[in-house]
């Protein structure tokens, strides 16, 4: 499904290893409620508890028809009310490429699409570490308003995360 800014499709097994490479680069790791390198059998873990979890969606977010990072949706099973995304890119392939900024704008604005467009959501919520300033200015960009914070433990250590909100009336 092509969805304004790059083209979303339903991660299989195939994708697995490559997902998982993508999750345990450091700079995506810094920026995530697990910060520890992923192995195999957790990641395998992890992929028999989502993939046919009617309540999460799992999808490769292709730029320029290759594979350029992951889109995850939660809480899917409570109607449209809404529900909650986050995302991560291949940072090493893109900055080879050039292409980060670019991949940046285009995640976004593929999600945003998806959720408002084929998952029919009203509301969609994601959270962020305080500290990651350049992902809530996107947010910012792509018209989400900051809702609330709260302390969360993220590997020992109390982090603040900030909760943002975007209803489909107020997507660019």
């Amino acid at each position: 499904m092509t969805t304004g800014g790059g083209t979303l499709r339903r991660i299989d097994d195939g994708d697995l290893e490559t997902v998982r490479r993508w999750r345990n680069h450091p700079k995506v790791r810094a920026a995530s409620f697990t910060t520890h390198e992923i192995g195999a059998a957790e990641h395998a873990r992890w992929w028999r508890a989502v993939r046919d979890d009617p309540d999460r969606e799992v999808l490769l977010y292709e730029h320029g028809g290759e594979g350029a990072g992951v889109v995850a949706f939660t809480g899917l099973t409570g109607g449209d009310a809404g529900a909650t995304w986050g995302f991560y890119l291949d940072v090493d392939g893109l900055e080879r490429s050039g292409r980060l900024l670019e991949a940046w704008f285009g995640i976004e604005r593929a999600a945003v699409g998806h959720a408002f467009g084929p998952l029919g959501l009203r509301t969609l919520r994601g959270e962020v570490l305080a500290g990651n300033d350049a992902v809530r200015r996107l947010h910012r960009r792509f018209g989400f308003t900051e809702v609330g914070s709260y302390l969360r433990d993220v590997d020992g250590v109390p982090r603040e995360v900030v909760v943002v909100r975007l209803d489909r009336e107020e997507a660019p």
